[in-house]
């Protein structure tokens, strides 16, 4: 059996895969990611491979040692692994796992597909994997929280809001301007990405996740959303491929 986890800037997810098959997945706070480990490993004793991507300043010191004593062998993502895809982008080894992991999803879920899958999460990233399976690129971007705590932590007088996905343009009250500014600025942006993609390539999939991606549903009207498990499987898919 396999074992993945994701561990990102706050929380991390796990999901144990016989195969393809999906047999458990849960999700903490990274400063319980120790705790979780030991006990999934007392459960699912039969784990043979491991794969973490880690974008948090967790150190994995203590995870080594657990998979060392239980036999389990462990890869850290890297860019060097074999990927199900090939990649078209200039800093490779800059590129983060949390990207390839889900651009690997999208080639498994939507195969030869043009794909652009938009997270949005911490920061908003949006990548491109064409039909010939070719990674293209992206981009990143400040997220919603992001942004609204910029606003209120680098200028004397503009408050902190809580997000709120009513707004107008062009909006007549200094909140209303915060609001249209960082909650239609990010739905204006997205939009407009994927209306020059729409213009250069035909049927392009996109795919919606992340931790604000219900919230942006409302405008967005993005019909496909990743599962909860959707960058996990990505990560499944790569330890198949490595093992």
């Amino acid at each position: 059996m396999n074992l993945v986890i994701d561990i990102g800037n706050n929380y991390f997810k796990f999901a144990v895969f016989r195969n393809n098959s999906l047999i458990s997945n849960a999700s903490d706070k990274n400063n319980q990611f120790e705790k979780h480990l030991i006990k999934l490993l007392s459960i699912h004793t039969d784990i043979e491979f491991a794969l973490i991507s880690n974008v948090s300043d967790l150190s994995l010191s203590s995870a080594r040692s657990i998979f060392k004593q239980k036999n389990i062998k462990f890869f850290e993502f890297a860019s060097t692994l074999k990927l199900p895809f090939s990649v078209n982008y200039d800093s490779k080894d800059t590129l983060g796992n949390d990207r390839l992991a889900l651009i690997a999803a999208c080639v498994k879920s939507y195969p030869n597909s043009n794909n652009l899958i938009i997270d949005a999460g911490t920061c908003i990233t949006a990548d491109f994997i064409s039909e010939t399976n070719t990674y293209l690129g992206g981009l990143i971007s400040p997220g919603i929280e992001m942004r609204y705590k910029s606003l209120n932590k680098y200028t004397a007088r503009l408050p902190k809001l809580k997000k709120t996905d009513s707004f107008k343009f062009p909006a007549n009250s200094t909140s209303g301007s915060i609001h249209t500014g960082v909650v239609g600025g990010v739905v204006n942006e997205i939009l407009g990405f994927i209306e020059q993609l729409q213009k250069k390539y035909k049927n392009v999939n996109v795919i919606l996740t992340g931790g604000d991606a219900k919230f942006l549903s409302k405008t967005l009207k993005i019909t496909i959303f990743a599962n909860q498990i959707f960058i996990l499987e990505g990560l499944n898919s790569i330890l198949n491929l490595n093992k």
